[in-house]
């Protein structure tokens, strides 16, 4: 997965090398070359989908300390209930959960700062609470925020992303949504890793990014968009960086066989499809719902 930032900004202050990122921040003319040219770059990509794909865009993603975001909403949520927000598990502010462990309702005040379509921040949003958040089978945290979609809508012209609750296929146009870097990456879906496993964590049919989807620290968390659709289909979360086997930030596939196999280079989203069905009326967590699979605490 990829590190946090602020663990890197330590080091680097400890090294006398200066505060910066982990990973250098793009320059900004390299981030505005990066989103105009993200319907163009997945065109070459994907030339069965190219008539139907939309630009998309940063509103609705949220930057986060060390992580990027967005805030999110589910087929059946209505526009009264408490918003949501969408990052991954290792983002946690409380630190990685363990392998096996998942974690609801815990106390949270965090705060995101809320992009436009320009990657401009235009508000701080707050969290209420971690309504879950799990490094097990999947990477993921959804917070709570104290705003209603509505409130959110009415008072910056923002509307969330939906979560698509079918299953991605190969060969989509998506976008990763960086909202940390105020960034897009765009490239297609390779295919599914039946498990990515890294260091001691183990997930589950990962999505395998084309290697245009370039990701670096700081992405974590980033919504992945069908840009045919505008809809969320994964949350981005690792790459294998340095071409070693299984280690942390370095994730092998392992199939149905055992077999493993790694991609140098790289990177991967866990899907989202099976979230929204854990979700009931007023945005509220029910684990035990029909159609549930998330793990369980």
């Amino acid at each position: 997965m990829r590190k946090p930032l602020v663990a890197a900004l330590f080091a680097l202050v400890i090294t006398g090398a200066g505060v910066a990122p982990a990973v250098a921040a793009p320059a900004p003319a390299a981030a505005s070359t990066s989103t105009s040219a993200s319907v163009s770059a997945v065109k070459a990509d994907t030339k069965a989908a190219a008539p139907t794909l939309q630009a998309v865009s940063l509103a609705g993603t949220v930057a986060l300390s060390n992580c990027s975001g967005s805030v999110i909403r589910f087929p059946n949520s209505a526009d009264s209930d408490p918003a949501l927000v969408l990052s991954n598990g290792h983002c946690l502010e409380t630190g990685f959960p363990e392998p096996g462990e998942v974690i609801v309702g815990q106390a949270s005040s965090r705060t995101f700062g809320l992009l436009n379509s320009a990657g401009t921040r235009v508000a701080t949003l707050r969290a209420s609470k971690v309504a879950y958040s799990t490094m097990t089978d999947t990477d993921v945290t959804i917070y709570q925020l104290t705003s209603t979609y509505t409130t959110i809508k009415n008072s910056y012209g923002i509307s969330a992303l939906t979560v698509q609750d079918t299953h991605p296929t190969v060969g989509t146009a998506i976008t990763v949504a960086s909202g940390y870097w105020k960034r897009l990456y765009n490239c297609s879906i390779d295919g599914f890793a039946y498990r990515l496993k890294e260091g001691d964590w183990t997930w589950k049919d990962s999505i395998r990014y084309t290697s245009a989807c370039n990701t670096i620290g700081g992405t974590s968390g980033s919504p992945v968009i069908d840009q045919a659709t505008g809809k969320v289909v994964a949350v981005n979360n690792t790459g294998n960086e340095d071409g070693e086997t299984c280690t942390e930030n370095n994730p092998c596939e392992v199939d149905a066989s055992g077999n493993v196999t790694i991609h140098p280079g790289i990177n991967y989203a866990e899907e989202t499809y099976q979230i929204p069905a854990c979700f009931t009326t007023g945005n509220k967590l029910n684990l035990s719902a029909s159609g549930c699979t998330l793990p369980k605490p």
